[in-house]
């Protein structure tokens, strides 16, 4: 039998008897009354607190202040509202936050304290009065003119998490200083039993929280339909659709109806919201076996595309038929949907899309750093601009607002790798369900023209280079573990290697020192924020990626590798070439980095 110390004890019953959720006491004293404390997760529940970041809470639901709980959302919306105070001075009282949640465990709860604690501040906000999905939320904080907007979500994280995403005005997630700044409030909050809320329904009655109803979700679906960009095609072809346990099947189903999709199926066992998600271990559809129950109703419907969004709607996973595949379809890469995508935009949507209306704009696309450098390739022989910025959605959102105001250019598209889409400026987020419309429309078109996405994927391959992707994740636990991960970063930052393989490099960027230096010793500015991230540009348009993991204790290596196709060559023979390729890369890089 392990004791807990009097110190984890003490803190315990504190924390217990300043949590104004019942349930949650009970759940501590539950655990101290325990036979064997030492044996429960007590420790972990206060090894430390859920930190407020530039994705503001995510943990698991439980007790304590290293969980997500209402004492800890309760303390956490006492800071965002200091916070307003502080930035917008005279003008917080006529401040409005909008406030959005999922299907999860405690997601409504969750949404309600942010609204009672910010009434009793003197903060009104626009509470959903439903689930939503998350590119709604984001939606809302734009069109409504908020200063700042709340989402209860854990996105696709296992079902134990919930989360709290926070917005501001322009719509994105929140970056630097914003993210320090709520943070520092957040630290002065007093105990969340002391924290000041006002009864939901006395906030209603003073106009301090207004319930918001279906009405946003038609002006959305209204702009999602403007996305188009092309009206043709056959569009009476069946689509498969899981929401994954998620709040995404009402309105993806909608967009795609008024887009005249109008033979869509949604896998009924992941129809309805349900946070236990009885049906998958990890609601991601990454993870393997998550989309089974998709590819057994799209064999059974003979489906030609299969569509699935995360359980918040705002990451899009594409499925499409696949004889060789033992399942009957192929998942495709969420670089090869941004690929498809990017290019469909770029080439069809240039006369739909706001910079043709205005003259003299740039067409501007836009991806994270780990995402495959195809899409780069692709918009600059289509003459479009094409950035990259650090991983993470908020980058792209803040990235292209900037460009829009100081450089003329007009935001086409941007993604990431882990299947994050978002179309133009209708959200400033991912947007899994404007995404899903746009692929299916695309699909629409290539049947109308007697030709298959994966056909379509060729060509593109054969005209651009084929682009194949892979990553390796090396694994340190423990205080030594870290020692060596910051020891690997650090070698390979100050001896970067200028062979790696068979691969000479030409550049390495250095985000972390914000330069680019060529093999000549030609070095040149970075403008993306501080970040320990190294690249090596190789030679032909390959590369390799370096970066610790900001959550986990491993290091991350990206590779990317381009291979030109042979004229009469099979893509199954070239595939194979390029894969050969990119493990001798990799396995090269691994053995420098870590030796």
């Amino acid at each position: 039998m392990t004791k807990p110390s009097a110190d984890l004890i003490a803190k315990a019953r504190a924390w217990a008897d300043n949590d104004p959720d019942l349930e949650s006491r009970a759940e501590i004293e539950a655990l101290l009354a325990s036979p064997d404390p030492g044996a429960t997760d007590l420790a972990d529940r206060f090894a430390g607190s859920l930190e407020f970041g530039t994705a503001g809470l995510r943990g698991v639901v439980g007790a304590g202040p290293n969980r997500m709980n209402r004492a800890v959302v309760i303390q956490t919306t006492w800071g965002l509202a200091r916070y307003l105070r502080e930035t917008l001075g005279s003008a917080a009282g006529g401040a409005r936050v909008v406030i959005g949640y999922d299907g999860r465990r405690m997601s409504r709860e969750f949404a309600e304290d942010t609204a009672c604690v910010l009434a009793a501040a003197g903060i009104a906000s626009s509470l959903f009065s439903e689930v939503e999905p998350t590119p709604m939320l984001a939606f809302a904080v734009k069109h409504l003119g908020c200063a700042a907007g709340v989402m209860v979500t854990a996105s696709h994280n296992p079902p134990e998490y919930n989360g709290y995403k926070a917005y501001w005005g322009n719509g994105a997630q929140i970056i630097p200083p914003t993210d320090v700044g709520i943070a520092h409030a957040i630290d002065g909050a007093p105990a969340a039993k002391d924290v000041a809320r006002m009864p939901l329904e006395e906030a209603t009655k003073k106009g301090l929280v207004t319930i918001l109803g279906d009405e946003l979700e038609k002006v959305y679906l209204a702009e999602v339909k403007k996305l188009s960009v092309r009206s043709d095609g056959d569009r009476s072809y069946t689509i498969v659709y899981t929401p994954m346990h998620g709040v995404g099947d009402k309105l993806a189903r909608l967009a795609l109806s008024q887009a005249g999709f109008t033979d869509v199926t949604s896998v009924p066992e992941q129809q309805k919201p349900d946070a236990k998600f009885p049906t998958v271990a990890f609601p991601n559809p990454e993870e393997k076996g998550a989309m089974d129950l998709s590819f057994a109703l799209a064999r059974k419907k003979n489906a030609a595309l299969v569509i699935a969004n995360d359980p918040d709607a705002d990451r899009l996973a594409i499925a499409i038929p696949d004889e060789t595949s033992s399942t009957g379809y192929m998942q495709l890469t969420g670089n090869q949907v941004g690929v498809l995508l990017g290019h469909y935009l770029l080439t069809q949507g240039l006369t739909q899309l706001d910079h043709a209306t205005i003259p003299g704009k740039t067409p501007l696309t836009i991806a994270s750093i780990v995402s495959s450098p195809m899409l780069g390739v692709i918009a600059s022989e289509l003459r479009a601009r094409y950035e990259e910025v650090l991983t993470g959605f908020k980058w792209i959102a803040n990235r292209a607002m900037d460009l829009e105001k100081t450089e003329n250019a007009a935001f086409v598209f941007g993604y990431e790798e882990a299947l994050g889409y978002t179309v133009g400026d209708l959200v400033r987020d991912k947007d899994g369900v404007s995404a899903a419309v746009i692929f299916a429309e695309l699909v629409a078109v290539l049947r109308a023209q007697g030709t298959t996405v994966h056909a379509h994927l060729e060509s593109l391959y054969r005209r651009f280079g084929l682009f194949v992707s892979s990553q390796f994740n090396l694994t340190r636990k423990g205080a030594e573990g870290a020692a060596e991960l910051r020891s690997i970063m650090s070698r390979l930052r100050q001896n970067p290697p200028w062979t790696i393989g068979d691969h000479q490099v030409v550049a390495v960027r250095d985000y972390l020192g914000q330069v680019r230096t060529t093999k000549s010793g030609e070095k040149t500015a970075l403008v993306l924020p501080k970040s320990d991230v190294l690249t090596f540009e190789l030679e032909g348009g390959s590369r390799v990626i370096a970066r610790p993991s900001g959550t986990e204790p491993k290091a991350k290596f990206y590779f990317d590798v381009r291979e030109a196709m042979k004229p009469d060559e099979l893509l199954a023979t070239a595939e194979a070439r390029a894969l050969d390729v990119m493990k001798k890369l990799g396995d090269a890089f691994v053995a420098l980095a870590v030796p």
